[in-house]
């Protein structure tokens, strides 16, 4: 296993840590509230997918406040002894950096090839287990970690249910290599399994250009309705030239834990 200065540089000597995108505004009192019960919420499913983590087992850590909750409870039961021998590969420099507080043993794909398990949190999930990732900017990595799992535990609350990918409205993210980004944002806008939908670069709070871990920028696609096709937008988006990758996380989810008011639900993928 690599020494934590070698880490370090694997995971941010390529790239610069983008700027958060600032929030647009203060919430009032009662939403604070509302926010508090979906944490609560999160972190219910987050302990029940550490649950799938035994002693010597090779784990991905994702990315985002859903997978926080998991990264900080393995830190727990590592301190207590209560989980031992395991090794963590991180999928974000922001990840890197919470679990490296945490004490918890760390190496890349490079050293793990192969993990056991990767828990992960998910924007939106559909009733096929598909789900939709990368809100948090992290879809390149946790999409090579989590394919690189025997298993991939995937970790929600009730909220990012949706009848189809894409029906949340809200962003379904596609990572592109700075070169040419206007060319690439149009010819993704005009792409046939996700025409009418809206497509946006990705700024950050200041206005300037989100900036991924790997250096590429964002472009957000937006749709009013859920996509048709969701394995055809794939294929169509994956072959252009100048995409990194996307947020459609097809066929990768084994298991989706899923925290609401009534409690927390465990569901498999069906097999084939």
């Amino acid at each position: 296993m690599a020494s934590l200065s070698q880490q370090t540089r694997a995971f941010a000597s390529t790239a610069r840590p983008a700027l958060r995108p600032a929030r647009l505004s203060r919430r009032p009192a009662m939403a604070a509230q509302a926010a508090l019960s979906q944490d609560e919420l999160k972190k219910q499913a987050a302990h029940k997918a550490v649950e799938y983590v035994k002693s010597g087992m090779v784990v991905g850590l994702g990315t985002g406040s859903t997978a926080a909750f998991a990264v900080d409870r393995i830190g727990e039961l590592l301190k207590s002894g209560a989980l031992k021998n395991i090794i963590c590969v991180p999928t974000s420099i922001r990840t890197f950096e919470q679990a490296t507080a945490l004490g918890i043993p760390l190496a890349t794909l490079d050293e793990q090839p192969k993990l056991d398990v990767a828990i992960d949190g998910a924007d939106e999930v559909d009733p096929n287990l598909d789900v939709v990732k990368g809100r948090g900017g992290a879809l390149l990595r946790e999409k090579m970690v989590e394919m690189a799992s025997k298993q991939f535990v995937c970790i929600v609350d009730d909220t990012k249910m949706v009848a189809g990918l894409g029906g949340s409205k809200l962003a379904m993210p596609v990572e592109i290599v700075q070169f040419c980004w206007k060319y690439n944002l149009t010819r993704l806008a005009n792409l046939p399994s996700v025409k009418g939908c809206e497509a946006k670069l990705r700024l950050n709070g200041d206005g300037s250009k989100y900036v991924t871990d790997n250096s590429n920028y964002i472009v957000d696609l937006y749709f009013t309705t859920p996509i048709k096709d969701s394995a055809a937008a794939a294929r169509e988006i994956a072959a252009l030239e100048g995409v990194v990758d996307h947020g459609l996380f097809l066929d990768m989810v084994d298991v989706c834990i899923i925290a609401g008011k009534t409690g927390v639900e465990v569901k498999e993928r069906k097999k084939k």
